[in-house]
């Protein structure tokens, strides 16, 4: 069985920072301490100067998607090398039940997506849009198949939208199944009649996207969703959270003790809506739902992530290339494809804009992009977590490494950043998954098809 030291770095982890070496056996971990001999492994990688950091988690992709007339551009294959590059080495991606269909169809569709592509381990979410017949059943179902999390929108009528009693009726079952229900939280009717206004008064441009999809709509939902998981007695994990009025109805039921989770992305942290404002067309680069607020609200979501009112930074990827794609709705918003790139640049930016600036400690950003999504997606001690035991998925990280963000020199399969020519500080020099050197540098050693299926539990488990 093949064994590697990692020597001389030090060890982060969400509970603590310390100098150790770190032991692989195989594809797990066997010890982590100061002193480990060179002798105890058949490899030693120097690791001095280097943070060693549980490989990040990405909770949140939307790879090889249909939506809007195309499919986003990066498949299992593109966009699970490129999270590999940024330090990512697990995901949880989303199956799509079509109406009229069973969810097992849907699973069967995602696993064939992955199988043979994916570079890293994935789980997958199952997005509900129908719970006639035997859908309840079906829940369950998916359960006993390791997909321990479901979503439903409140959003997009008339294609992926349901109603409350729907959404109740999920939240009920997954009281008794033990699932975690996420929620795209807008108000979808609202933001129909909103868009359906601007249009007939000839306002089609990108920036529309957002001015029809105000952060009231996307306060008022997130509170109907907590409530309706109140009633039901049932956990509530809200996705890609994006302003301070969302996240005011998730600090208040939190401190009521109410088990209400959200996570917010990049995006939301660092661009505003001036970017759909940009000359000609280019702001529909930044068209993606829910939409970019006002500058404001950023110093408020930071303070939401240092004080644990949102315990997730995700990237909702869901690429669409600019020349191709995004142009469909060109002179008409709502034709543009929403969606946009970052599994790679998650822990790059994060780092430098959290770290760096002070606004989160080490532990803390470990916690956001790792320990906590593996702790409510089913996937802990196994994943997220530096222990004896746990998978050996490592990331090296360099807190020194200067790097600028460009479509030029990243793996994402998309023609353009929303990031371009960010500067950051901090970047993975090397990543380990399952105890396989995947990326060396610039270098990628990897191969399609070894990431794994994920059968993960119930949310609050623990994976033996």
């Amino acid at each position: 069985m093949a064994s590697t030291l990692i020597r001389g770095g030090k060890v982060v982890t969400a509970a603590q920072t310390q100098d150790a070496d770190v032991l692989i056996e195989g594809e797990l971990i066997k010890e982590v301490r100061p002193g480990i001999p060179a002798s105890a492994a058949g490899r030693v990688v120097e690791a001095g100067g280097l943070y060693v950091l549980p490989g990040g988690i990405d909770a949140h992709t939307h790879l090889d998607m249909p939506f809007g007339g195309t499919t986003s551009s990066d498949d299992f294959e593109t966009g699970t090398r490129a999270a590999a590059y940024g330090g990512t080495t697990t995901l949880v991606d989303f199956a799509i039940q079509p109406r009229g269909t069973r969810m097992r169809q849907a699973l069967d569709t995602w696993w064939r997506k992955a199988e043979g592509r994916s570079c890293i381990d994935y789980g997958l979410h199952m997005i509900i849009t129908d719970l006639g017949g035997a859908g309840l059943e079906d829940m369950d179902e998916m359960v006993r198949e390791g997909v321990a999390s479901f979503k439903l929108f409140m959003a997009y009528p008339n294609v992926l939208m349901v109603d409350d009693a729907t959404i109740f009726k999920a939240l009920a079952q997954t009281a008794k199944n033990g699932a975690l229900i996420c929620m795209h939280a807008e108000n979808g009717s609202v933001i129909d009649v909103l868009v359906a206004r601007a249009l007939a008064e000839g306002k089609t441009a990108p920036v529309y996207h957002a001015l029809t999809r105000p952060p009231r709509a996307e306060a008022e939902a997130v509170h109907r969703a907590i409530a309706l998981a109140e009633i039901a007695g049932a956990p509530v994990y809200i996705v890609h959270l994006s302003s301070e009025d969302a996240l005011n109805e998730v600090r208040e039921a939190r401190d009521r003790g109410v088990p209400a989770y959200a996570e917010t992305c990049p995006q939301y942290l660092l661009l505003s809506v001036e970017e759909l404002e940009r000359p000609g067309f280019e702001g529909a680069k930044y068209v993606f739902t829910p939409p970019l607020r006002p500058k404001e609200h950023q110093p408020k979501l930071w303070e939401g992530l240092k004080h644990d009112h949102l315990q997730v930074v995700s990237t909702d990827h869901c690429p669409f290339c600019f020349e191709d794609q995004k142009v469909l709705g060109k002179g008409d918003f709502t034709k543009i494809p929403n969606g946009g790139p970052g599994i790679e640049n998650r822990l790059q930016l994060l780092y430098h804009h959290g770290v760096n600036a002070g606004q989160l400690s080490l532990n803390r950003f470990v916690e956001l992009t790792s320990t906590t999504p593996a702790r409510l997606f089913g996937m802990y001690p196994r994943k997220g977590e530096i222990a004896p035991g746990s998978d050996a998925d490592l990331v090296l990280w360099d807190p020194r490494a200067p790097h600028t963000i460009s479509a030029k020199t990243h793996h994402m399969r998309v023609d353009y950043s929303m990031f371009e020519g960010f500067q950051v500080r901090g970047n993975a020099r090397r990543v380990f998954s399952r105890g396989e050197l995947i990326v060396d540098g610039e270098r990628f050693l990897g191969q399609p098809g070894r990431g794994r299926y994920l059968k993960r539990v119930t949310h609050g488990g623990a994976w033996k």
